[in-house]
């Protein structure tokens, strides 16, 4: 017997309690393997249970992305309308382009999972959505960091020695790669050496 409701656990209809995957003691069978007693990590779903949950979770991930990549990319579209725009040196102004082009394809691998989705929706293929979905996310963050250093450089050079702004952008970009990609890789490395 699982429970329905969440329990101990707090994982919510996934019948899972203190992070054991069998709840009701030694006469608990594994889902996967039906051996009595056996005990497992993880949580009691359907492929497309979990295709469900992961999509749902996604779906939260790109909110956050998205609401920052339309702030930017808005500030970066309103520049070019600034008197002191033809003031920017040809450099500059191809550093801004860079930028510009960067922020809209990060627009479109961040907006893809969305599209990707409603264009598939009923065709019984949600958990290869969701892993397409997944990697459009990852381009898109990637995509969101070089973004985010072209749009740093050009702003840093305007009120900086152009040594000094390559050097805050180098470093916030080993910032930004130690949070976004190095964290997790070490966060799965660990987790995977625990199972």
């Amino acid at each position: 017997m699982t429970g329905g409701s969440g329990g101990a656990g707090g994982s919510g209809g996934s019948g899972a309690v203190g992070g054991s995957g069998a709840v009701g003691g030694s006469g608990a069978q594994d889902a996967a393997h039906g051996q009595p007693g056996t005990l497992r990590r993880g949580r009691h779903e359907t492929e497309d249970e979990r295709a469900d949950r992961l999509w749902a979770e996604l779906l939260q991930e790109l909110r956050v992305a998205q609401t920052g990549v339309q702030i930017l990319f808005g500030f970066l579209l309103t520049v070019v309308f600034q008197p002191r725009f033809t003031e920017l040196s040809p450099t500059d102004k191809d550093i801004y382009v860079v930028t510009v082009v960067l922020g809209a394809a990060t627009v479109g691998a961040l907006v893809g999972p969305v599209s990707l989705h409603r264009l598939v929706t009923g065709r019984r293929i949600k958990p290869q959505t969701v892993r397409w979905a997944s990697r459009l996310t990852v381009v898109g963050l990637v995509l969101l960091l070089c973004t985010m250093a072209s749009a740093l450089l050009l702003i840093l050079r305007a009120v900086l020695y152009d040594t000094t702004a390559l050097w805050l952008v180098g470093g916030l970009v080993l910032w930004f790669v130690l949070c976004w990609f190095v964290l997790p890789a070490w966060a799965r490395h660990a987790s995977a050496g625990r199972n």
